[in-house]
């Protein structure tokens, strides 16, 4: 009940949530939208829709643009947004004040002959109501309120702009403001946009040289955040291109918990919602999927790395809201016991593994790996990871034929979030129940420990060896209570710190560096991931390798810098070589699980108080 009233609450005023378009501001929840386009007249070209990090234009012919984000407040109270188009250099500013929205177009770069500036309105996702045009304004009749758009400068007309239905259009000759409520000159929209700017400073201000990190991250989220009108839900998916090339939204498992938790520094209802929405996504069987997509595909047959118990853990220490944690305990616990259903053995180590299922559809995701070694390396979250090149699938247990350090680690993790978790929230029913799970698993991963070589190694359950390709999956070992002092130490000295493995510039690679597929570069084989520097410098929270702690946390803020400086983009993944992630065809630009590398960095400076550690040493 309360989830539901904070979900009405909070769907509602102006906001950037739909996906087609970044410059598409929409109100709620009556769904009227100010769609900001543009016609240049070297050819003739219309920008109607604008995303960050497009690497061709769908429609044929038509130029890409290239989005420069800037801020984006969790509020709205501040947003920009620069475009390249052209020849072209346009800013886009907008605030949400009392209601109403401002706008602020600013174009930097001319043509010879400015180009068209058009604000078409229409309401989206099937919402009753239509627009008219009356002079200089926009007239919008909802079902259930009327609203008003005005837009300064004198009106222009061009009756080959391709839209259907009513708008404005002036030539951006100059500065052109826009609002909503009531008329306004430019320079009192000016005004206006300066006050939201200075509000969004303001809330920076207390974050000091970490002042970046923060915003990137909340921009990273803001601007990837949209509207599900499918299950009428506020989501934040990975990236708008990977959702509008899944329907209108795709969700990933623990890509979205982890947007939950970092949506917790500055937006309850987004972090609240991020975390439920992805967890109403499991299946009948009690798990949550590797992927949902809008079209209704979900991967049936496999999970993700199990992080859920932990987000809302550490986004509890936040809000300490136990109704939320209640709200979450059960679902959470039954995919826990799923996992120890379907993925443990009996040594207490769990292997990743695809289930057998029907394929109802011809589509490829749901085909290539369903139970079979491709479909368990996607639960892992690893794609393509060498680790997973030559390891039989083993199809009476549904599972690769490997104890995976990785997995076992991570369900450590998850066993002892959910007791925390239970404390909070008084539930002794189910206490013995995971103590029992957290011992056997923290004993499983004992039998991986190589003393020879200091470190825990995935070992094969069909010829009982270890498997010497590892990846940084191995150190979330650091999970377990029974790690000591002296294995810490070792694994820091000796796999850390050790440049033929993972030390370098650019780290963590997905892959160790002297592994053979390492030279590749080309997704989970060799690049840096934001999420795997994310759960080691987790499990490293409670170790005492102070050290390694802030050497990862500086080398994961000097990564992010690096592409975010030049381009504003927070990347999918990074070349361990480079540090570039442009170079990478497979490296989405606007991915929001990049900002984890902010997190640490947030995390170490003090931002995000008693992360990693249990509740009560908060």
């Amino acid at each position: 009940m309360q989830y539901g009233v904070m979900k009405k609450e909070g769907m509602t005023g102006w906001h950037t949530w739909n996906v087609r378009s970044v410059l598409s501001h929409v109100h709620m929840p009556d769904g009227f939208a100010l769609n900001v386009a543009f016609k240049e007249y070297r050819e003739g070209h219309y920008l109607k829709e604008t995303l960050v990090g497009r690497f061709t234009n769908e429609y044929g012919r038509e130029p890409a643009e290239t989005a420069f984000p800037g801020p984006h407040a969790f509020d709205d109270v501040y947003t920009e947004m620069t475009v390249r188009w052209c020849g072209m250099e346009i800013s886009v500013e907008s605030s949400v004040w009392e209601g109403d929205v401002c706008l602020l177009v600013t174009p930097v770069k001319k043509q010879v002959k400015p180009c068209m500036l058009v604000v078409e309105g229409g309401y989206l996702w099937g919402r009753p109501g239509y627009v008219e045009k009356k002079e200089n304004m926009l007239l919008a009749h909802g079902k259930d309120r009327e609203e008003r758009v005005y837009i300064t400068g004198s009106p222009a007309h061009d009756p080959n702009i391709p839209v259907q239905a009513a708008f404005l259009s002036v030539l951006l000759e100059g500065q052109v403001g826009i609002c909503s409520g009531k008329q306004r000159t430019l320079e009192e929209i000016c005004q206006q946009i300066a006050r939201g700017k200075a509000a969004h400073q303001a809330k920076l201000a207390p974050y000091g040289e970490m002042a970046d990190m923060y915003e990137a991250m909340e921009c990273a989220l803001g601007w990837d955040t949209l509207y599900d009108a499918l299950h009428d839900r506020i989501v934040s998916p990975v990236s708008r291109l990977w959702s509008i090339g899944s329907g209108g939204y795709v969700l990933f498992c623990w890509d979205n918990f982890f947007a939950g938790f970092m949506a917790s520094t500055g937006n309850k209802f987004l972090s609240y919602s991020n975390i439920r929405e992805i967890m109403n996504e499991k299946t009948e069987d009690g798990f949550v999927p590797n992927f949902a997509y809008a079209t209704g595909q979900k991967s049936a047959d496999r999970s993700q790395p199990p992080v859920g118990s932990a987000m809302v853990l550490e986004t509890w220490k936040r809000y300490r809201e136990n109704w939320f944690v209640e709200n979450m305990f059960d679902d959470l616990l039954q995919w826990n016991r799923w996992f120890y259903a379907h993925r443990m053995n009996e040594s207490g180590a769990l292997c990743w593994g695809s289930e057998t299922i029907p394929v109802l559809y011809g589509n490829r995701w749901e085909t290539d790996g369903v139970h079979a070694t491709f479909g368990a390396a996607l639960e892992s979250g690893l794609d393509n990871s060498p680790m997973y090149d030559d390891i039989p699938f083993n199809r009476e247990t549904n599972r690769l034929e490997l104890e995976d350090v990785g997995l076992t680690g991570l369900y450590i993790l998850d066993c002892r979030s959910l007791l925390e978790l239970a404390r909070i929230i008084d539930r002794r029913d189910v206490t013995e129940e995971l103590e029992e799970r957290l011992a056997k698993a923290e004993e499983g991963l004992e039998r991986l420990w190589d003393e020879e070589n200091g470190f825990y190694y995935n070992r094969r359950t069909d010829t009982g060896e270890f498997s010497r390709r590892i990846s940084p999956t191995n150190f979330y070992a650091l999970f377990s209570s029974r790690v000591g002092k002296e294995r810490q130490r070792r694994m820091a000295d000796e796999h850390y710190f050790n440049p033929e493995e993972f030390y370098g510039e650019w780290m963590l690679p997905s892959i160790a560096r002297n592994d053979a597929a390492f030279p590749d570069q080309e997704y989970w084989r060799g690049r840096v991931w934001a999420p795997l520097n994310f759960l080691v410098y987790m499990a490293l929270c409670r170790t005492e390798l102070k050290d390694v702690r802030g050497d990862l946390a500086e080398k994961s803020r000097r990564l992010f810098m690096k592409e975010w400086q030049q381009h504003r983009h927070v990347h999918e993944n990074y070349s361990a070589i480079s540090g570039e992630g442009c170079d990478s065809a497979n490296s989405d630009k606007f991915y929001h699980w990049g900002a984890l590398l902010c997190m640490i960095a947030l995390a170490e400076a003090g931002f995000v108080p008693g992360f990693g550690l249990p509740a009560e040493e908060k």
